[in-house]
């Protein structure tokens, strides 16, 4: 039998993002956490490199910022920028508060005691990386699932997939929830709802996120009025295990932040062809010349050598590699690691302002699922934790102080299942799943042209209406549901790569391969937007 539920904040998603925003708001605050699968399941949990934080005397935040500034191609908001780098520091000290164990060093002798080890990736200018090894992201979900889970005030619901959103006069009021175990489409009412879904890099064929990165919010804020921008910008993270039972398994960028060479099967180092910083270029410059020298040659994959770093370096400082890849039979101290390109990280979202608040009153969007301003048309490494941290935080406040002047949302009426039947064709679901991924892959991939975009199009379009008919007859199950959202946010990613005329950043296409003298956000308006 479907449920009613009833709390001041629903927080959808059990991320870095939602997790710090449900432990930042007040203690009489009756908070409802969301999850797809159990707690400790999604990017958070598997990221390997770690968060930039402006830390050492000898960086700062111009340098932080311009860095960032330049990764995004022109299209960054500074505001958001300056506003994500200035608050790094307070928000590293509050992870440390709750438990996070960040790697140290010894101090120079001039500072005696300990500092935290700070490492290097691609676009960044100083050492400001803090890291727990290469379990830098299960480190935070680890400390902070604990956190929620001892928290009076939170409920953690786990299993439950969000179907769509309740909007009423205007205001975002809850969310209809599949309870995976009953069957049912249970009504949680809340006086502010908060997306912290995550991206849509399983729209692609090869990925390094978990399953559950299927656009979920992004989908329903759209469908619930919200504007999205710049999801043109898929980044590819250019080192995934080349592996046939390594599924999605990500090589840290932090490998070649410490000296690591990209090399083609022969042995021959490429990158100083492609950009003078080499291995230490931005994510889009090195998922390019992968992308291009495996084209040029026709080979299955490159290789990423760390072995002449010795065994004892290499396994402190990329233990979770070296084990994962010993199980494969690679040892990375004594040979060549085989990487491929694969999609990471959607720079794009829901567009929100520094409160992480959407065109809906009422309806929040923190971490992958929302669009900031900070990454413009390329997220710089290890940015994409400090904003989820960062911007949490503010929704957090904002939602705090606005809490009592809101009303209790109580006119939604509970999800309608009487029409529907139980589905006897899922082989549909499968199989569109496969052609949704495999077109996108190879249609909106890393190079793109007109031809492939208006074909993908085309594609995504007609799958949409087969996916209507049958969402409009069966019970929704996760599968239909992942389905549903992530074939409405690849059409949406078609439509912004279709409307930008130039290659900026993280989006390039053979048929304008220069940029546009003005950069400028792609906007998309849904029909029923507030606006």
């Amino acid at each position: 039998m479907a449920r009613r539920h009833q709390h001041n904040v629903l927080v959808i998603g059990s991320g870095a993002a939602g997790l710090s925003l449900a432990l930042r708001l007040p203690a009489n605050c009756r908070v409802a956490l969301l999850t797809k699968a159990d707690l400790n399941q999604g990017s958070t949990f598997w990221a390997q490199g770690g968060m930039a934080a402006v830390l050492h005397n000898r960086d700062t935040i111009d340098s932080h910022v311009a860095d960032t500034l330049a990764a995004g191609a022109g299209l960054c908001h500074r505001d958001a920028v300056e506003f994500t780098v200035s608050n790094s520091r307070r928000c590293v000290e509050w992870l440390v508060e709750q438990g996070v164990d960040f790697d140290l060093r010894e101090a120079p002798r001039n500072r005696p005691g300990k500092e935290f080890h700070l490492t290097m990736e691609g676009g960044h200018s100083h050492r400001r990386i803090i890291h727990a090894a290469d379990r830098t992201g299960r480190a935070i979900s680890e400390v902070l699932t604990d956190r929620v889970i001892a928290a009076a005030n939170i409920e953690v619901f786990t299993h439950r997939v969000a179907v769509d959103l309740v909007v009423n006069n205007g205001r975002c009021e809850g969310a209809y929830i599949l309870d995976e175990q009953s069957g049912h489409v249970d009504l949680f009412q809340a006086s502010s709802v908060v997306l912290a879904t995550g991206g849509a890099s399983k729209a692609y064929l090869y990925t390094s996120n978990p399953d559950g990165a299927s656009g979920d919010g992004i989908a329903m804020a759209w469908r619930a009025g919200c504007r999205v921008a710049n999801l043109e910008f898929n980044q590819f993270h250019p080192t995934c295990l080349y592996h046939p039972k390594a599924k999605s398994f990500l090589i840290t960028e932090a490998i070649r932040g410490e000296g690591g060479r990209l090399l083609l099967p022969d042995g021959t180092p490429f990158m100083q062809n492609f950009d003078e910083r080499g291995e230490l270029a931005p994510r889009d410059v090195v998922a390019r010349a992968i992308d291009h020298e495996m084209k040029r040659l026709g080979a299955d994959c490159v290789f990423l050598d760390i072995s002449h770093k010795s065994p004892e370096f290499i396994n402190s400082h990329f233990p979770t590699v070296m084990a994962r890849c010993l199980e494969l039979g690679i040892d990375i101290s004594a040979e060549a690691i085989p990487v491929v390109p694969a999609a990471h990280y959607t720079c794009g979202g829901i567009l929100v302002d520094n409160h992480g608040l959407t065109d809906v009153a009422g309806l929040y969007a923190v971490g992958e699922s929302s669009c900031t301003g900070l990454h413009g048309a390329n997220r710089m490494a290890s940015n994409s934790l400090l904003e989820c941290i960062v911007y949490a935080e503010s929704a957090a406040h904002h939602i705090a102080d606005n809490l009592g002047q809101i009303p209790t949302p109580t006119g939604a009426a509970p999800w309608d299942e009487s029409q529907v039947t139980d589905s006897d064709e899922d082989v549909v679901i499968s199989h569109n799943w496969d052609e949704l991924r495999r077109f996108m892959w190879d249609y909106v991939g890393i190079v793109r042209t007109n031809k492939r975009l208006r074909r993908a199009l085309h594609r995504v379009q007609l799958l949409q209406a087969e996916i209507a008919e049958y969402y409009g007859n069966y019970k929704v199950s996760n599968d239909l549901l992942e389905l549903r959202n992530l074939a409405m946010v690849a059409e949406l990613m078609i439509q912004c790569a279709i409307s930008r005329k130039e290659s900026r950043g993280l989006h390039y296409t053979l048929d304008y391969p220069e940029l546009l003298p003005v950069a400028e956000d792609t906007i998309l308006v849904p029909d029923n937007s507030p606006l």
